[in-house]
């Protein structure tokens, strides 16, 4: 899933740092295992307990919104936690192993990863209460538009003439607490490498109608693939329809592990966009999967 913001126009735009190369790029989507009779029965199981878990995160959820709204206006003191602690019990339902490097940041500002797929969804919620940036588009998807709706996740649209308008919701939102995590990379790869960061992006970052002393916090995520699995297992990417790579994540025994690592903010003074971009890049490359083979510019 591509829930990557767009970015107005990057086209003239060089990317941060080299280009790299990626079994997505042109490849056929890999082939996913098929399920055995234990398989199905983990899936159906494992299925079963997470979707109890988001209906009844959601069925408290609202009402404590609703409260929440009243007393603290746009802050998120309570509801931030609870999906944090919804998102680690699907992890756990899942069996997948998962693990935090690093603290969250303390001051609103945004943060930005590299991007595997809807796995991020539950890793990052799971390692801190934020608001995903997403594409326009996602929010009409069935099912996905719910959640996205009830955790207020900040939906962009690729039109520069909205650039402003957007860059005044990004600073209003920042103003009031909260963490918005972007995915500069611009898509989904296969989990083992990380694609150049767009500049363009971090120019929203010096806007100066921002707090002052915001910081821009790089994260990390690695994603181990089971004994006997390829590398790029939990990866969901290109063309790959999303059911039967849901099912033979949710029907895999053993798991893998997921390691989310929260790196020190970078703090935006003194950079441009393009500058800021690169720090934030080798910042996450540095404890992501290995970065794969140069090969020139984008």
């Amino acid at each position: 899933m591509n829930t990557a913001p767009p970015a107005p126009d990057t086209a003239a735009e060089p990317a941060a740092g080299p280009a790299r190369t990626g079994p997505w790029r042109g490849a056929p989507s890999p082939r996913l295992p098929r399920p055995s009779a234990l398989g199905w029965g983990l899936a159906v199981l494992r299925g079963g307990a997470i979707a109890a878990v988001l209906a009844g995160g959601v069925l408290v959820l609202v009402p404590m919104r609703a409260a929440e709204r009243l007393l603290a206006g746009p802050r998120r003191p309570l509801t931030g936690p609870w999906v944090q602690g919804v998102c680690r019990l699907c992890l756990a339902c899942l069996g997948l192993r998962w693990r935090l490097i690093g603290s969250p940041m303390r001051a609103p500002g945004p943060m930005v990863a590299n991007h595997a797929g809807w796995l991020d969804i539950f890793a990052l919620n799971a390692a801190a209460p934020l608001f995903f940036v997403s594409k326009a588009e996602v929010g009409g998807w069935p099912g996905i538009n719910i959640l996205t709706r009830v955790t207020d996740t900040h939906f962009v649209t690729r039109d520069p003439r909205l650039a402003r308008q957007q860059a005044a919701e990004f600073a209003a939102r920042t103003a009031a607490g909260h963490r918005l995590l972007f995915f500069p990379e611009g898509t989904s790869t296969d989990g083992r490498q990380v694609l150049p960061f767009k500049p363009t992006l971090f120019q929203a970052f010096l806007d100066p109608a921002l707090p002052p002393g915001i910081a821009v916090q790089p994260v990390s995520l690695r994603y181990d693939a089971p004994a006997g699995r390829p590398e790029g297992f939990y990866g969901w990417w290109g063309d790959m329809a999303l059911g039967p790579h849901l099912l033979a994540v949710l029907a895999q025994r053993p798991q893998g592990c997921i390691t989310v690592t929260l790196h020190p903010p970078i703090a935006v003074t003194g950079h441009d966009r393009k500058s800021l971009a690169a720090a934030a890049l080798a910042a996450v490359r540095s404890a992501a999967p290995m970065p794969g083979p140069d090969t020139g510019a984008a």
